[in-house]
């Protein structure tokens, strides 16, 4: 399958079949972290993959209801990828010798915070391997207030930014409440309003 035919295929997916992921499988998908992009190769990205079944049933738990009569999204999902980024690691690279030399000894003035930028590009790779083994992801946020509690129960390290997760599972058809605020409510852009030629206007 090309790229191209992969992509075809990507949609967020919140309902799966539960069948367990071999461990194998889970560990091509999450490899493609080492080939993910990062600012002057900091490799500040983490990868924590939850696939323990105890641990799942704790996060179905603490997750919001879904609303009564519809289809489990984290209850029937078969690991959970947990993206997560260290800043320190950009600092380190870009005062190390090779790149004070090239900004005349002081770090970059960082436009953006790059650690978050190559977490999104790690996340997407988790996404595109899933469809590639035959299966389906869908992205959640953690709110800062839902943080500390998720922290103790997987020993996430205060240095580590939790970015976002990831369901990972055998696709089930869609849940309907997700129908009620996906892409079957929104029409997806054209390409002339998303893709602009040497200038803007």
């Amino acid at each position: 399958m090309s790229l191209y035919e992969l992509l075809q295929q990507r949609r967020m997916v919140r309902n799966y079949t539960g069948e367990r992921i071999p461990r194998e499988v889970l560990e091509r998908i999450v490899g493609t972290v080492r080939r993910a992009p990062s600012a002057g190769f900091s490799q500040g990205q983490r990868l924590l993959v939850v696939d323990d079944p105890d641990l799942l049933r704790t996060l179905d738990e603490n997750a919001d209801e879904a609303p009564d009569g519809t289809e489990p999204w984290f209850g029937s999902a078969a690991a959970h990828v947990f993206v997560l980024t260290r800043e320190q690691d950009y600092h380190d690279r870009y005062t190390s010798p090779d790149k004070l030399d090239m900004t005349e000894g002081s770090e970059i003035d960082w436009p953006v915070p790059y650690w978050h930028v190559d977490a999104g590009a790690a996340l997407m790779l988790v996404l595109l391997a899933a469809i590639e083994e035959g299966l389906a992801g869908g992205v959640y946020g953690i709110l800062p207030s839902d943080q500390p509690e998720l922290r103790e129960l997987l020993h996430i390290p205060h240095e580590l930014t939790i970015v976002a997760g990831i369901t990972l599972g055998r696709p089930a058809p869609d849940p309907e409440w997700s129908k009620l605020t996906s892409r079957t409510t929104q029409r997806r852009r054209t390409i002339d309003e998303l893709v602009h030629w040497n200038t803007w206007d």
